[in-house]
């Protein structure tokens, strides 16, 4: 049976990924509003309570309007904004990072999708957490760079205009980014991780790193239980996968690099194994963005997890 989806914000970054990641698949149907209706607050309630599945690509507050607005029990909601990413009324949109969520996901009325830094963290951090492995106290660090698709049309712009030389942004500066919350929230940490993210000129991707120094993290493991640990963690998931613990000479965001749903972990250990650098390589415009939210939709709607994935 086709299910109708209503994907608000459907002209921006994120919206137009996920039309793109449907296109084809008899199983939805999309409901659009024209050009002349998309500020027309009645059209739009309408398309909020007449869909099946309703996908929000939206600021923070217009999301929490349509979601005010979305009265229907029967309309399930995916939303891609940071809005209600640590709210416990809403199932976090990251299937594979904790036992169960899946199936959580999969009987969720409301799915909050994880923001793409933290998906990269908590998809290193969150099961050795778990599992114990890693101290739930320590002041974690993260270190990251994305691609600057991942600002919207404003930062696009600033690096793709006329004039346009930016090729190294670093901000967050005032150590308050609002992924900080989501990160600590489903790691479970006692401390929130002091995040120092950056834009390079790069469409899209994103590179995680958590470096950790073993040798003074009281409980820690090794980097090979580390390692193992992740492998079992994610062992047949068709998304996430964790490299073996040879270090690559080098990992490389190019400029123009495909599109990809994948999330692709590594653990990597000094020689005497008392530093750890621990690497999540993701698409911001992917996993960190829409294709987790066609993923999270395919598990509500019951379907291969995987369909329409860039994989």
């Amino acid at each position: 049976m086709t299910k109708s989806i209503f994907i608000d914000g459907a002209a921006g970054t994120t919206g137009l990924e996920i039309a793109d990641r449907l296109a084809g698949r008899a199983e939805f149907s999309l409901i659009s509003l024209d050009d002349a209706k998309r500020k027309d607050m009645a059209a739009k309630r309408e398309a909020l309570n007449d869909a099946d599945f309703v996908i929000l690509c939206l600021p923070d507050d217009a999301a929490k309007e349509a979601v005010a607005m979305t009265t229907s029990a029967a309309t399930r909601i995916i939303d891609a904004s940071t809005a209600y990413r640590i709210d416990p009324d809403w199932a976090y949109g990251f299937a594979e990072y904790r036992t169960s969520q899946r199936e959580r996901i999969a009987s969720a009325r409301l799915v909050s999708n994880p923001g793409c830094y933290p998906t990269g963290f908590l998809g290193l951090i969150a099961p050795l957490v778990a599992a114990g492995l890693l101290p739930a106290d320590w002041p974690y660090t993260v270190n990251a760079v994305s691609g600057y698709s991942g600002g919207g049309k404003a930062l696009i712009q600033r690096f793709e205009g006329d004039g346009a030389d930016i090729g190294y942004r670093s901000y967050g500066l005032d150590l308050a980014h609002k992924h900080v919350p989501e990160m600590q929230m489903h790691a479970g940490l006692a401390h929130a991780p002091l995040f120092a993210p950056a834009v390079v000129h790069a469409f899209r991707g994103m590179i995680v790193e958590v470096p950790l120094p073993l040798s003074a993290m009281a409980g820690a493991a090794s980097a090979d239980a580390l390692h193992a640990a992740l492998t079992a963690h994610y062992a047949g998931s068709p998304v996430v996968k964790v490299y073996s613990e040879a270090a690559p000479s080098e990992l490389l965001m190019h400029a123009d690099q495909a599109p990809s749903d994948r999330l692709d972990l590594y653990v990597l250990s000094s020689p005497d194994g008392s530093q750890v650098r621990l690497l999540a390589m993701l698409d911001n415009l992917g996993k960190g963005a829409s294709g987790a939210a066609v993923q999270n939709l395919n598990i509500m709607a019951g379907l291969d997890e995987t369909a329409g994935l860039r994989l």
